[in-house]
């Protein structure tokens, strides 16, 4: 895969260097991470200074089994980051073919193409499913779901009542990222949830000890413990992903999916459209693969009206 078709949200400091300005003065909406983040309180003295320890990795899995109801069958394995386990699916998956329905989110194939699996459209050994996909937001259901699958439920936590976890008795394993959600993207730290046995274990070994950093377990913890902050976020943020594509609409855009962490639009010229947003140091998200899809992630809440200048 080459770097142009592997390319990413983010960016800051090149969109700075191009079109000016201080990091602080850009709004980056090219990412859908959640700009309002759990709030993370002052930690434990020794979250810092000593190594992770089992009663915190503990309390971390108990939570994340409740938050996302994992059923007895499944086991969870936290990592850091969902990246560094979308990395290691191929010592899981000991597969000739893969299927990645696309587009989509490029690590998976950057993933198994590393490890020389080829990827096919039909007949695979497995499949690679985003759930919602990114970037246009599709929704998979239960049917799509058979054989081998690996479903990456990264912005699944907006629609939990959409999660494929437990779907039916298919062997599938379920991808989950805490940076996006709780808007703790530099936290590092994601989930691997699947059917107990010899996979997980190497994973769970290919991680090595502490995989999971002190502060991150205890703030995983107690963000995966809220469920009433989860539940505040998802209005909120359904508010704010109707109130975007009402300016973008306006502005001449076609709303064309996505989630309400991220917004894909229809437009004329996508390169056109990041360059005018950017003279007012707001980063969108364009792709390789279109010359009229535009993505937006949200503004914050205090930022909403730089957007608008860029807009108007």
């Amino acid at each position: 895969m080459t770097s142009e078709t592997r390319d990413h949200g983010g960016a800051l400091d090149a969109a700075a260097a191009q079109y000016g300005g201080a990091r602080a003065d850009w709004l980056d909406l090219s990412t859908g991470i959640n700009p309002v983040p759990y709030p993370t309180d002052a930690l434990p003295t020794d979250a810092w200074t000593t190594l992770p320890d089992t009663r915190a990795g503990a309390r971390l899995i108990a939570a994340a089994r409740s938050f996302w109801n994992v059923p007895d069958g499944f086991d969870i394995v936290a990592a850091p980051g969902a990246s560094a386990l979308i990395a290691r699916m191929p010592e899981i998956f000991h597969v000739s073919t893969v299927s990645i329905p696309g587009p989509t989110y490029n690590e998976h194939e950057a993933a198994f193409r590393a490890a020389y699996v080829d990827l096919v459209r039909r007949d695979a050994d497995m499949r690679v499913l985003v759930h919602p996909n990114n970037p246009d937001g599709k929704i998979w259901g239960p049917e799509d779901v058979s054989g081998v699958t690996l479903i990456d439920e990264s912005f699944c936590d907006t629609v939990p009542d959409r999660s494929l976890l437990g779907c039916n008795d298919s062997e599938h394993w379920v991808l989950k990222s805490f940076g996006k959600f709780w808007g703790l993207a530099g936290l590092r730290l994601g989930f691997l949830i699947g059917p107990r046995g010899e996979g997980m274990e190497i994973i769970r070994s290919s991680l090595g000890p502490w995989a999971v950093s002190g502060p991150a377990q205890h703030i995983g913890a107690a963000a995966l413990e809220d469920e009433t902050w989860a539940a505040e976020t998802r209005a909120r943020l359904a508010a704010d992903a109707d109130r975007l594509d009402g300016l973008m609409t306006g502005a001449g855009a076609t709303p064309a999916g996505g989630t309400s962490l991220f917004r894909l639009y229809e437009v004329d010229n996508a390169a056109a459209w990041q360059d005018r947003m950017a003279q007012h140091h707001v980063w969108s998200r364009i792709f390789p693969y279109s010359k009229t899809w535009l993505r937006l992630g949200l503004p914050a809440p205090d930022r909403w009206s730089q957007l608008e200048r860029a807009l108007a």
